[in-house]
Formats: C-alpha cells, sequence, structure tokens
C-alpha cells in the first residue's frame, strides 16, 4: 500500500498534492499523443493530480494534450498553466488566458503563472491576474523563474503580495535557491513549484545517488525526487510520458532515506555557500 502523497496548501486555500506532473515537451509529436494522454490520466489515477502546462509548450500543444488527458477527470485535478512575458500586458494575459482556456477545454486554470520577467510592468500583469481571478477565469496566480529581488519586486506592486507560487529550476544538481530565494519565499509563505527535479535525467549517473538508490531497492530518479520532497513547501513537478517511470515516481513518495544517507548526498551535491544565479533551463 502507498502512504498518501504529502500535500501542500496554497496561500488561495487550494490543498495540492506535493508531486504532480510536468508536460514540457508534450504535444510536439501527433504520433506520441495518445501515448502522452494516457500517461497523464495514469498519473492522475495515482494521485498525482496537479498538471503543469503552459502556453509555450509545443506553442500549445502541450495544453491541449493536458485538456484531452483531464477530459472526464477536471474536477480531480488542479490545473496549472502559464502566459509568455510578452503576452503578459494588462490586455494580453486576459487573451492568452482565454486561449489557454479554450485549448485546455476548461473554464478555469486553477494556478496561472508568468513564465519569466518579461518588457511589461508587473503591475500589468498582477493587475490582469486579479481581474481573471475576480471573473473566475483563474483560481490563483503565481509566477515562474523568479529570482529573489524579482520576488521583491513583485511583492511591492498593487496586490503582489496575493502571488500563490514561483516555478523554478531546483534538483539535487541545482541547489542555488536554498541560499536566498528559498527562505525568503518560505519567510513570505510562497510556495516553490520544482521543475525538472531530476534535470532531465543528467543527474542519474552520478556514482553516489546510484549508490545511495540501490541501498533502499530504489531508482536513483526516486532518491532525486525524495530530495525534492523532502524539502518543506516544496512541490516537484516532473514529466515523464512512461507509465512505468510514472508509477516510480509515485513510488518516490514512500522513501525513508536516513540522515546519514542525506549527509551523504549533501557531500557529493554540496548545498550552496553564496548567492549565484537563478538556474534555468
Amino acid at each position: 500500500m502507498h502512504e498518501p502523497i504529502p500535500t501542500l496548501t496554497l496561500p488561495s486555500g487550494a490543498n495540492v498534492p506535493r508531486l504532480g506532473q510536468g508536460t514540457w515537451g508534450m504535444g510536439e509529436n501527433a504520433v506520441a499523443e495518445a501515448g502522452e494522454i494516457d500517461a497523464l490520466r495514469h498519473g492522475i489515477s495515482l494521485g498525482m493530480t496537479l498538471v503543469d502546462t503552459a502556453e509555450m509548450y509545443a506553442e500549445g500543444g502541450a495544453e491541449i494534450v493536458t485538456g484531452k488527458a483531464i477530459a472526464g477527470m477536471r474536477e480531480n485535478t488542479f490545473l496549472v498553466s502559464k502566459v509568455y512575458p510578452w503576452n503578459a500586458s494588462r490586455k494580453g494575459t486576459i487573451e492568452a488566458c482565454e486561449r489557454s482556456l479554450k485549448r485546455l477545454g476548461a473554464d478555469r486554470i486553477d494556478l496561472y503563472l508568468l513564465h519569466w520577467r518579461g518588457e511589461h510592468p508587473l503591475s500589468d500583469t498582477v493587475a490582469a491576474f486579479e481581474t481573471l481571478k475576480r471573473d473566475g477565469r483563474i483560481g490563483a496566480w503565481g509566477v515562474s523563474n523568479f529570482d529573489t529581488d524579482d520576488m521583491r519586486e513583485l511583492l511591492s506592486v498593487p496586490d503582489g503580495e496575493n502571488c500563490a507560487a514561483n516555478q523554478v529550476l531546483y534538483n539535487l544538481g541545482r541547489r542555488g535557491i536554498e541560499f536566498d530565494l528559498l527562505p525568503f519565499c518560505r519567510e513570505h509563505t510562497i510556495p516553490i513549484m520544482a521543475y525538472s527535479p531530476i534535470e532531465q535525467g543528467r543527474l542519474l549517473t552520478h556514482p553516489r545517488l546510484i549508490d545511495i538508490a540501490k541501498a533502499y531497492q530504489a531508482t536513483p530518479a526516486q532518491v532525486a525526487l525524495s530530495f525534492v520532497l523532502r524539502q518543506p513547501g516544496i512541490i516537484a513537478i516532473p514529466k515523464s510520458s512512461n507509465p512505468h517511470r510514472i508509477a516510480e515516481n509515485r513510488d518516490a513518495t514512500d522513501l525513508h532515506i536516513t540522515e546519514d544517507d542525506w549527509k551523504d548526498l549533501d557531500a557529493a551535491f554540496p548545498p550552496p555557500k553564496r548567492k549565484t544565479a537563478l538556474a534555468m533551463l
């Protein structure tokens, strides 16, 4: 029997699983679509009901795949999407959201994010987000790829304190946010969503990670996911179109790794000792 997936309550009051599913790379190949839909539905059936997508992914193709995957399961799914920065004016944000809703076949996006900083003033983007929220088109809004200074600026604009999440690159090999961004977001009760929590597979050949995984009869990916989930206030959104790997991701929540082994991983993947630029993929 699985242990329940740990949950987190967003500032909006929504309770979400801390292990969700990403869709970056989906929607790019019509031949793969049926498998991608089945994979997302399999993950949802296992409790990974938070699904993250964006208008950027395959220029809307991933939103179409996501919409097909959640058809008939919308009430059990927490839907996240993102607006391109060049669309994030007051008017453009609302128009982009409407296009995303159409592709998703939905009447509401549960969490709508600004994908990264762009040319439009944050005050305009936030005003548009607040309008969408009042109109019931989104449940809450947040940002992605925002470093600490970006977050400070965001919180200084009208209604900026309503930010419900910051989605950034975070994994064993990309621990820079632990120095300042993660503490800042915790101080302001803003959850972090960790994209690429296994570094698109590049972490998985590390000898120490392999050794520790073997000791727990687990995979290196499961240990890497367990590391992210060990951190309070963080949601992991691994992407996979492989049902077996999706089941492995779900099993990562059942791992109980000793403090000694976490210390060994700290030695292999040292935490930051100074401020570094926010990593992005």
